[in-house]
């Protein structure tokens, strides 16, 4: 039987990044930060192409490397980033600047997204990226169903947490909660849900 790690690094080696993504995730790394995989965000943007996304909302910002990566699946969309972290921001504004991405297009509100999401409206976004303090993944989630629309979806990247997810025996409350949400989503009536095991776990919601 081939093995999964060798099945994993030809997933992601098949990926080739556009310049300015493969830059944003070097200057990620340099300062401590994990983007998401190549094969992610080559996951994030055909879902976004697929949809037709025309307005998205990242929470994590990071340096931009996502951003990049669904912009470039619906690169006539508006991305509203939300992160705690400004130094950050400015960075993925360099890096959405470099790529050509207009200001108009791409909003980012540095603030606590449990403070930010209550305001938005809901179903006024088309795909919903979740990937920041694994905590509270399970209450960004929840505004992220709400405020997606019909037929629009939530993405949860990391939703494996390092492979400690599909342990039984690891029980600390990050990973106990990627677990419940996961168990969750299967669940809910009307939402598709579907794990990928591609980079570190990609969980995406559908809404009927």
């Amino acid at each position: 039987m081939t093995d999964l790690h060798v099945v994993r690094k030809y997933v992601e080696d098949a990926v080739e990044e556009r310049p300015e993504i493969a830059l944003a995730r070097r200057h990620s790394l340099e300062a401590g930060i994990e983007p998401v995989s190549p094969a992610v965000g080559a996951q994030l943007a055909q879902l976004a192409a697929a949809i037709r996304a025309e307005h998205i909302i990242e929470i994590g910002t990071g340096l931009g490397v996502s951003a990049l990566w669904l912009l470039t699946g619906a690169p006539e969309a508006s991305i509203t980033s939300i992160d705690i972290e400004v130094e950050y921001q400015q960075s993925a504004r360099d890096s959405l600047a470099l790529a050509g991405i207009p200001a108009s297009r791409a909003r980012l509100i540095a603030g606590r997204a449990a403070d930010v999401l209550p305001r938005l409206n809901d179903g006024s976004y088309d795909l919903v990226l979740v990937d920041a303090d694994p905590r509270s993944v399970r209450e960004y989630v929840e505004h992220g169903l709400r405020i997606v629309r019909s037929g629009g979806t939530v993405a949860v990247a990391r939703a494996l947490w390092h492979g400690r997810v599909a342990d039984p025996t690891v029980r600390d409350e990050t990973t106990t909660a990627f677990r419940e949400l996961i168990a969750a989503a299967y669940a809910i009536d009307d939402v598709v849900a579907a794990l990928s095991p591609i980079g570190d776990g990609l969980l995406l919601l559908t809404k009927r």
